[in-house]
């Protein structure tokens, strides 16, 4: 996995390990002849490999307390030690072992699958235009920005570096959620790349939903360090603990990882939007993860001229490009400071913010249904080579769903009943009158961008 930053953000860096396959009992070669050309440990020969960690996934989707059973019991069974648990995204846990004691897990019926963790290395190598794009359909850009929300409703999760969550842009609307690191940092941003993400979702001056509630969920380390377990531990945590309606952002990725792939299919099925960084390699986002999970929406690279820019990955696994080149947002270094940052990381939370506003204005939408209607609003033929394969669609704000008033019905007119003849005169009926339809109408919620103007 990698930050989906470019030269000037960050990239990733490997250690190859090449896990070794001794034999195995008589039974779990039984189990595992059933698809011998399959892979016994997943990703054990993949470069970003961790020796002797491993990640084990359930069969099936376990209650939390029946998952904590199961883990125990694989763990006393194949005598490891459990390191962490997964509980809400996927099932299961994480733990240190040798090759051989993997292979055996692997064999239980009772596991789905064992991967071998995976190892992250991140290095850092007017409104802001990206905001000024996305609110209209063609060039030049206008210089203005305005959305008819904020987006004050919803929650946008930070998968990342942590957040920096005293700087002024965030307005007391950023705190942090979890750290699955352990480091001491708690939460807090060491090297920059979650906060300037954060900044371009909900930023007072640098965001889109400029009143969401931002939350930090720390991954990597201070050195842009982390593991297919940290993330993992992420995004168990923002399925377990979400505020709906609530979106989440991966600004990182990596070579192929099937666990963060259905951590994160789980975590959509839950009811929360993902938006993923398509990656910085300038190939095929179908060979990265999670951006190859359908289920989540991943975002490619456009510079100012709605050319795709040349590190962005490309294909049929991307869903629309967004700003990404020379983007400015949130800095580290004081309440008040901003950096300028470019990748496929600074175009993924145009999109995260963008489905704040939706979620805003609808907040009962499933993840389905927000996919859709940001691809169905999205510029068509406007993204200059998109690459192959690539559909050519470019981030645009989602109109607001016109608000059709309720009317109250007219009341029938309720007769007074006529008593029984007397002496009494007769009382002629009354009417009650019939009731004005009611209208509901709907008006802004008062935050303006710097340059307002209105929104089509």
């Amino acid at each position: 996995m990698k930050l989906s930053t470019n030269s000037r953000g960050l990239t990733a860096a490997f250690a190859a390990v090449l896990v070794c396959a001794p034999a195995l009992p008589a039974a779990a070669r039984v189990a595992l002849d059933v698809d011998r050309f399959a892979p016994l440990i997943r990703e054990a020969n993949s470069p970003a490999a961790v020796p002797g960690s491993y990640i084990v996934v359930l069969s099936g989707t376990p209650s939390a307390e029946l998952t904590r059973a199961t883990n125990r019991s694989l763990a006393s069974t194949y005598d490891v030690t459990v390191r962490r648990e997964f509980h809400a995204s996927v099932r299961g846990f994480s733990a240190a072992m040798s090759a051989e004691q993997a292979e055996q897990l692997a064999a239980d019926p009772r596991v789905g699958f064992v991967q071998q963790n995976q190892a992250l290395k991140a290095t850092q190598d007017d409104p802001p235009w990206g905001l000024d794009r996305t609110d209209q359909r063609t060039l030049p850009l206008d210089e203005k920005f305005e959305s008819d929300t904020t987006a004050s409703t919803v929650h946008a999760y930070v998968i990342d570096t942590g957040i920096y969550a005293e700087h002024q842009d965030f307005g007391g609307r950023a705190s942090i959620g979890t750290d699955t690191l352990g480091d001491g940092q708690n939460g807090v941003d060491c090297i920059g790349h979650g906060s300037h993400v954060a900044g371009t979702i909900a930023g007072t001056q640098y965001g889109v939903a400029k009143a969401a509630k931002v939350v930090g969920v720390r991954v990597l380390d201070c050195s842009g360090n982390g593991t297919t377990e940290t993330v993992l531990a992420g995004v168990d945590w923002v399925t377990a603990n979400a505020v709906k309606p609530a979106v989440a952002n991966m600004s990182l990725g990596g070579s192929s990882d099937p666990a963060l792939d259905a951590a994160v299919k789980a975590s959509v099925a839950s009811g929360i939007s993902y938006a993923v960084a398509a990656g910085n390699e300038s190939a095929d986002a179908c060979g990265v993860s999670p951006s190859r999970e359908p289920s989540a929406v991943t975002v490619g690279a456009t510079d100012r001229s709605d050319t795709r820019a040349n590190f962005s990955n490309y294909g049929p696994c991307v869903d629309l490009f967004g700003p990404g080149v020379d983007i400015e947002s949130v800095g580290i270094t004081g309440p008040e400071a901003t950096e300028t940052k470019s990748g496929t990381s600074m175009a993924t939370p145009h999109v995260a913010g963008a489905i704040a506003l939706y979620l805003a204005d609808n907040p009962e939408a499933t993840p389905e249904q927000v996919s859709t209607a940001l691809l169905e609003a999205a510029t068509s033929d406007a993204v200059q080579d998109p690459g192959t394969g690539s559909p050519n669609k470019l981030l645009y704000l989602v109109p607001p769903t016109p608000v059709t008033p309720p009317v109250t019905p007219p009341v029938t007119p309720t007769p007074t009943p006529t008593p029984t003849p007397t002496e009494t005169p007769v009382v002629t009926p009354s009417t009650t009158p019939v009731g004005t339809p009611s209208h509901t109408l709907r008006s802004p919620d008062g935050s303006v961008a710097d340059r307002p103007i209105p929104r089509t």
